[in-house]
């Protein structure tokens, strides 16, 4: 007998009436379907934006293994270690706001692309790298300084790429500055963390969904030629554009930037075999959440928000929390979350892009 319509039988997660978070919030999970299960020892690399720093302090701390392959000398105290940024991410790279900046990354650490814009001075005359304009607090005190710590850095990223098991990465801007001379992506505008900014060399850049898909499936290839095992999870960053440099509201801006970075992720995930989309961004933003997952700014995500992307994260990827995805249950969730709990003292991050204002 053929059914009545095509939405008869279909499960309660595809009726927005039959949504558990509508009364209960903390219990919205939107993940379906996933590709594989991260187990203990499995080593996760981690990069993006501000907002991947949080789940990078998460996972280290919530029973992964999350892999750090760049390290401070080991007299630093950890204190100190952690203001220049040493664990943040897996290598010292700062945030990775585009997937243009991810695939030159990947061509600088294998030596396929040396950019003309090597170094920038700061007003105080200290050298700043281009490509990570704030990882060193103050800058480095000389250019041969940060010509070595930069070989130190593409080794660590050489290191991350081969032996990872889990590559989570955050999407986070659209809008980016470019070298109009060799194509070379700055996280920062040259002018704000170091450096000169001159209309002759330097170019605004707002990334479509057609380059993105194209510069992520070149990285996705590019790192299974080196680690033909490497499994993948796009995010998208919930966090707001600090600023926007066309003349529109920043709120504009910021859908735009969201919706190509979502469409861009389904794509490239629906392409590639074990490659995830999660939606973090969908956690934070939807209206079962009623805005409680912002701060007083409607910008940065709060405590709650991130434990709550994370417990789902947990919930769902984690193999030593269930051993089937059908098995998890809200004691799942409690479960995970007990291994987040007490950690107000991770949720400070590094964004460049706070410095657009802070001028």
């Amino acid at each position: 007998m053929s059914k009545k319509h095509p939405y008869v039988g279909m499960p309660d997660y595809q009726f927005w009436k039959n949504e558990q978070a509508i009364t209960q919030p903390e219990l919205f999970d939107p993940i379906t379907n996933i590709s594989f299960k991260i187990g203990k020892n499995d080593s996760v690399v981690t990069a993006g934006s501000c907002f991947a720093q949080h789940v990078a302090k998460y996972l280290s701390n919530s029973g992964f293994t999350f892999s750090v392959t760049e390290f401070a000398h080991p007299i630093i105290p950890p204190e100190i270690a952690a203001k220049f940024n040493y664990g943040v991410f897996t290598a010292r790279y700062g945030n990775i706001y585009t997937a243009r900046q991810l695939k030159q990354l990947l061509d600088r650490a294998y030596g396929f692309f040396e950019p003309i814009e090597s170094v920038w001075l700061t007003k105080e005359n200290y050298f700043v790298d281009p490509f990570r304009p704030q990882i060193q607090e103050g800058g480095f005190v000389s250019e041969a300084e940060l010509i070595m710590d930069r070989h130190v850095h593409y080794a660590a990223v050489r290191k991350a790429i081969e032996s990872m098991s889990v590559f989570v990465f955050t999407l986070g801007l659209t809008e980016s500055w470019i070298d109009v001379r060799d194509g070379a992506i700055f996280p920062l505008a040259p002018g704000v963390a170091g450096g000169v900014f001159t209309e002759a060399h330097f170019a605004f850049k707002n990334f479509e969904v057609g380059e993105i898909v194209e510069d992520m499936q070149s990285s996705i290839d590019f790192i299974r030629a080196r680690n033909p095992n490497a499994k993948f999870v796009i995010t998208v960053s919930p966090v707001p554009l600090n600023a926007t440099a066309i003349d529109r509201h920043v709120f504009v801006s910021t859908t735009y930037s969201k919706a190509v970075l979502r469409v861009a992720a389904e794509k490239i995930c629906n392409d590639n075999d074990l490659c995830d989309y999660f939606p973090s961004f969908e956690i934070i933003t939807s209206p079962y959440a009623r805005g409680r997952y912002y701060g007083p700014d409607c910008r940065e995500v709060t405590e709650s928000g991130v434990n709550h992307v994370m417990s789902v994260f947990l919930k769902q990827y984690g193999e030593f929390i269930g051993p089937d995805r059908n098995d998890a249950t809200n004691k799942d969730v409690e479960a995970a979350q007990q291994h987040i709990e007490n950690m107000e003292s991770l949720m400070s991050v590094l964004c460049d892009e706070e410095q657009i204002t802070n001028q």
